[in-house]
């Protein structure tokens, strides 16, 4: 093949001969790039043959199931990765337009051993990439993306006989009635269904009428220009659309899922958009009824109160607190038993015996018309009223370019550690560590905290702030840790704020 050349650049003869990649696509635990400004069908194609070539090296047997989201340029850039998954000697399953934990059942429903889903998740249109696996229900996590970035940019691709193609049928109703199996709800309840008119508008709609659920569609026609907002139920633009269609309809809740389908929000039946980690322990309360003794983990944004909730306590529940990231988490759950971990994203793994451990958003919708079926006596505002009061930020995420990020990220941490050591209060209360597991989460002597970290998949910082005491104290934790982040001159404006 012919190796990637950093002077290829768009329009250009080059362009639709030569490899274009930029480096900083390769993240943490998948794949991110601008189409076509960082990325060409070209640069697509050497990204298969290293993804095939990683797995032939790594003894993998050579079968992967491929699939793509909704998005108008998603198939040609998957047909561009099969080219080079079959240059490599790999056998593709082409399970067709799809979710990305309907990618990640495929591999369990047609028994391969890799996976690779064309995807830009929640990022906006422009954006594309790839979310990839060897060992199901894992992704690919930091050490096998730099694996995959070195064969890939160092042209070590090695072309092999035996590749094939095989488009797969069926994949979706296998998934769907994998998700369902043989429950029916028993009490009435209306479900404000919001898609974003994203992927998982063919899906979610079909799976809550197959539940018995009453259905409020919210932008449910399939259109990949996102004309109404960008699906990610972590934004506030989408959780207050939610809001403002369960005021309008009724219903019992709202549910929302994003572009690939692998994240859930929830809005109560008062219109309250609650964050994501205290459905978390929403869930977590639900299920350590029927499973005491449990670990949950959660990631490093989320509440506290996966440690300090009564209930949860009751229960016997151990709380683990871990890197944010789908493929972080993924395998933090399976490495420790964990019968589910939740991001503050939106992003669920449910382990058996409730799920198979990947994020899958609609499981989560599953799970939680379950929950509403063993509380048929409570809203889903009854649930959230029920857990501790804390007041907090949303997901803030200032500018930084994917160049400079963890370098300034880096010297964040180290100011802050160094305040800490120094004795220095925040928000006018004393210290009690700093946990630098993932970024730097500052823990207060009273429980309240402040995070700042940087994103894997965009070029920003993200910042979240929770009080156990109040909503002041909470603007006071933001104030004094972006009084350190705006030491660094490289960072810029935040999406949204307090």
């Amino acid at each position: 093949m012919t190796r990637p050349f950093p002077d290829v650049t768009p329009n250009t003869w080059s362009f639709l001969r030569d490899a274009m990649i930029k480096p900083t696509g390769f993240r943490e635990y998948d794949a991110r790039w601008k189409y076509p400004d960082e990325i060409n069908l070209p640069g697509m194609t050497a990204l298969g043959l290293g993804l095939g070539t990683q797995m032939q090296k790594r003894g993998i047997e050579p079968v992967i199931a491929v699939g793509n989201d909704y998005r108008d340029y998603s198939l040609a850039i998957k047909n561009a990765l099969i080219i080079g998954l079959m240059q490599a000697g790999i056998r593709v399953k082409d399970i067709g337009p799809a979710l990305s934990p309907m990618a990640y059942f495929s591999q369990f429903y047609l028994d391969v051993p890799a996976v690779a889903m064309v995807t830009a998740s929640h990022n906006p249109n422009g954006w594309t990439g790839v979310k990839m696996g060897f060992d199901r229900p894992l992704t690919h996590g930091p050490d096998e993306m730099a694996e995959l970035r070195d064969i890939v940019l160092e042209g070590r691709g090695e072309v092999k006989p035996g590749g094939a193609y095989d488009f797969v049928d069926g994949v979706r109703e296998a998934y769907l009635d994998d998700l369902v199996g043989d429950f029916k709800i028993s009490r009435p309840l209306k479900v404000v269904c919001a898609t974003g008119n994203g992927t998982a508008a063919h899906f979610a709609p079909m799976l809550f009428e197959r539940l018995g659920v009453e259905v409020v569609p919210s932008h449910n026609e399939l259109d990949y220009t996102f004309p109404n907002y960008n699906p990610n139920p972590e934004a506030m633009e989408m959780l207050h659309d939610m809001a403002a269609s369960v005021k309008a309809s009724g219903a019992d809740l709202a549910l929302g899922f994003d572009g690939d389908g692998d994240r859930c929000g929830v809005v109560d039946d008062e219109g309250e958009e609650i964050f994501a980690d205290k459905v978390g322990v929403i869930m977590a309360r639900d299920l350590s009824g029927i499973y005491p003794g449990s670990t949950f983990v959660a990631d490093v944004k989320s509440t506290g109160l996966f440690a300090s909730d009564p209930v949860l306590q009751a229960n016997g529940v151990t709380a683990d607190y871990w890197k944010t990231g789908h493929s972080h988490m993924k395998r933090r759950v399976k490495e420790i038993g964990a019968l589910a971990g939740f991001e503050k994203s939106g992003h669920y793994f449910l382990a058996e015996p409730v799920g198979r451990g990947y994020d899958c958003g609609m499981r989560v919708a599953v799970e939680i018309c379950k929950l509403m079926d063993r509380n048929a006596d409570k809203s889903m505002s009854d649930l959230r009223k029920a857990l501790p009061k804390t007041f907090s930020t949303p997901t803030m995420s200032p500018y930084c370019a994917d160049t400079t990020k963890y370098e300034v990220l880096e010297r964040i941490v180290d100011k802050l550690v160094a305040h800490a050591e120094a004795g220095k209060p925040l928000a006018g209360r004393a210290i009690k560590e700093v946990v630098t597991v993932n970024g730097a989460r500052v823990i207060l002597e009273n429980g309240s905290w402040g995070l700042v970290r940087a994103s894997s998949n965009t070029p920003n910082l993200v910042v979240v702030c929770e009080s156990s005491e109040s909503d002041d104290e909470m603007r006071a934790i933001f104030a004094d840790i972006d009084a350190v982040i705006r030491t660094e001159p490289e960072v810029g404006e935040y999406d949204q704020t307090i």
